[in-house]
């Protein structure tokens, strides 16, 4: 993920148009991506993505390079989906119609195979199932692939927190493999 120049951000932050759209554009993809990993329904993503977005116009002037614009951004996004979230009025929306998280994501494998998705499915509906402490945690290092350093700035907690949270998945993950002879 390449961050934008400072200067993009201030001139969009200044009020200049193209710049904003350039921004938006260069960082539609990280957004879009950590909203459909968040709610598992393409629909619902491109909802929470949008919403970012306006709230990126609304408030990308209060962001003043204290942290890396990603830190700023995912904090953002995570917050368009707790609202989002919150909104529907539980905790993990259940669809029989629309597009899945493993099936937007099996569009974009040419080779996904059937227990590719199958795994898929039952890794992301476990998820759905953690905290949301740890939830925001496994999406950004293990989904995003931010470090635990970055994970723990976007989220305001110490680094140590987000390396716990890790490892008690990981931990859950070893217990459930153990117990059911298969992954999540």
């Amino acid at each position: 993920m390449t961050a934008p120049s400072r200067e993009l951000i201030e001139s969009a932050q200044a009020g200049d148009r193209q710049a904003f759209a350039r921004l938006v554009d260069e960082q539609y993809a990280v957004v879009f991506r950590f909203a459909l990993t968040w709610c598992g329904v393409r629909e619902d993503a491109e909802d929470v993505a949008q919403q970012a977005c306006i709230k990126l116009a609304q408030n990308l002037g209060q962001f003043r390079f204290e942290s890396a614009f990603h830190t700023w951004l995912y904090r953002l996004v995570i917050n368009c989906a707790k609202d989002w979230q919150q909104a529907q009025g539980r905790h993990q929306r259940e669809r029989l119609h629309g597009e899945s998280a493993e099936q937007a994501l099996a569009q974009q494998t040419a080779q996904g195979s059937v227990e590719t998705l199958m795994f898929l499915q039952s890794v992301l509906a476990w998820i759905a199932q953690l905290g949301e402490g740890f939830k925001e945690a496994v999406l950004l290092v293990l989904g995003q692939g931010l470090s635990h350093k970055e994970a723990a700035d976007i989220l305001n907690v110490k680094e140590s927190t987000v390396s716990w949270r890790i490892h008690e998945v990981r931990k859950r993950i070893a217990q459930w493999q153990q117990d059911s002879g298969s992954g999540p």
